[in-house]
């Protein structure tokens, strides 16, 4: 009788560890034959909108719109606010005139 009791036990265990085993083979194909979420593509910014908010308070408007929106097609970012807030839009602020000047308002 004290045979089939140690027996029994390692059975018992082994039986136990195996289904661990395949439960855990499981969830790891599954993981890896699953797509995780595709990035979505970069949503393009209304860039009328965003200069007119911009230029709001320029004292030379269409300019100011000219400007911004040739930058805001170049870069597809406008920086919030009327005026500063580059770090916001690097692309944006590092646009220059011939004349070494900001392009972009």
């Amino acid at each position: 009788m004290a045979i089939s009791k140690t027996l029994i036990a390692p059975i018992l265990i082994s039986l136990l560890l195996l289904h661990l085993a395949e439960s855990y083979q499981k969830v790891i194909t599954t993981m890896v034959e699953s797509p995780g979420p595709s990035p979505s593509p970069p949503q393009k910014i209304d860039c009328d909108d965003a200069c007119d908010a911009r230029c709001q308070l320029s004292s030379r408007p269409n300019l100011c719109k000219r400007a911004c929106g040739t930058c805001c097609a170049r870069c597809d970012c406008v920086p919030p606010g009327t005026s500063g807030n580059y770090d916001v839009c690097p692309c944006y602020a590092n646009m220059t005139t011939h004349g070494g000047r900001h392009k972009c308002p």
